[in-house]
């Protein structure tokens, strides 16, 4: 299927400083993207030239196969976009802004009622829809921002920190809004809650001084942490010996390391041999040894770790 978003060798800098070096990424009907990496890694910058609002030194973007620089009108009739710090006139209702950005996009009066009822619904405005948004929560103006991103029901959606200033509540609502709006959709999310890219995306990308670093689903991107599929086994203390030398043989296990020692208990953590499925082969050679086990349970990598991993050592030396 033919990618509803295409980047291709983005770049970007400012003055001396490299903010976006090359960055190719494309994005399918039904994906949602999380976009991350450190302060100053390049994400809005990144952002920006995708939607049209920021043109780049070199290289290209497309939304639905129109060029943002060429043909600006007919991509962005395409694109929603909801930008961190979003911009909102504040003597306006929402109700009077939806109505402005109806206009500015131009929807007839015949649709205009329909479309900015959804916007409200899908956004939960609707107990100040008449309330001046100068007097509104940080959390309700950022539902503002996003009534106006999906107010003409875009093919495209890119969002940067979409529940920044959301309880959460709110962040529960948008999340699950994102991922029903995702069928027929692509969406960019750029964040910096890593649980909401676990809760939401597809697909991950990090970027790190405006270059890619990973690529890939989640899961994908866990399994480079050295203890994903790991098994830790909970333990009485006394038995820690014999577990090791049961363990010893094991061919898919590469190392036994000691996790925790609390209470009379010690947690060894089994590391298994190029991502190799161990956890029930454990179970059975512990239980043949009639060794007594309190607790054992098959590790996960974290996304944290991974973006640590990915970025370590590096201090955002690029512009946003």
């Amino acid at each position: 299927m033919d990618a509803l978003v295409e980047a291709d060798s983005l770049y970007k800098a400012f003055g001396p400083i490299v903010a976006v070096d090359g960055i190719s990424l494309a994005v399918r009907p039904g994906e949602v993207l999380g976009f991350l990496g450190p302060n100053g890694a390049g994400k809005s910058t990144t952002m920006k030239m995708i939607t049209g609002f920021l043109e780049p030194d070199r290289g290209s973007a497309k939304i639905c196969g129109h060029d943002v620089q060429t043909e600006p009108l007919i991509a962005k009739r395409r694109l929603g976009y909801l930008p961190e710090g979003a911009p909102l006139y504040a003597e306006m209702t929402p109700r009077n802004f939806l109505s402005f950005i109806a206009d500015i996009r131009g929807i007839d009066s015949q649709e205009r009622a329909k479309r900015i009822g959804t916007a409200v619904e899908r956004a939960g405005l609707d107990s100040v829809l008449d309330q001046r948004i100068e007097t509104l929560s940080k959390g309700f103006k950022r539902r503002v921002g996003l009534a106006q991103a999906i107010l003409h029901d875009p093919t495209v959606l890119i969002m940067d920190e979409p529940t920044d200033g959301l309880d959460p509540n709110q962040k529960h609502h948008v999340r699950k809004l994102i991922r029903e709006m995702s069928a027929e959709k692509a969406i960019i999310v750029s964040t910096h809650i890593l649980e909401e890219v676990e809760a939401v995306c597809t697909r991950s990308v990090i970027i790190d001084h405006g270059r890619i670093v990973a690529d890939g689903t989640a899961e994908e991107l866990m399994r480079r942490v050295p203890y994903h599929g790991a098994v830790t086994i909970r333990i009485p203390e006394a038995t820690e010996q014999a577990v090791r030398e049961a363990l010893s043989g094991h061919g898919g296990i590469t190392a036994i390391e000691i996790v925790n020692k609390a209470k009379g208990q010690t947690d060894l953590r089994a590391l298994p041999n190029n991502g190799k499925a161990i956890v029930s082969e454990i179970a059975a050679l512990l239980q043949e040894k009639g060794i007594k086990v309190n607790e054992l349970f098959v590790e996960r990598g974290k996304l944290d770790d991974v973006f640590r991993e990915v970025t370590a050592g590096q201090e955002g030396a690029s512009h946003e």
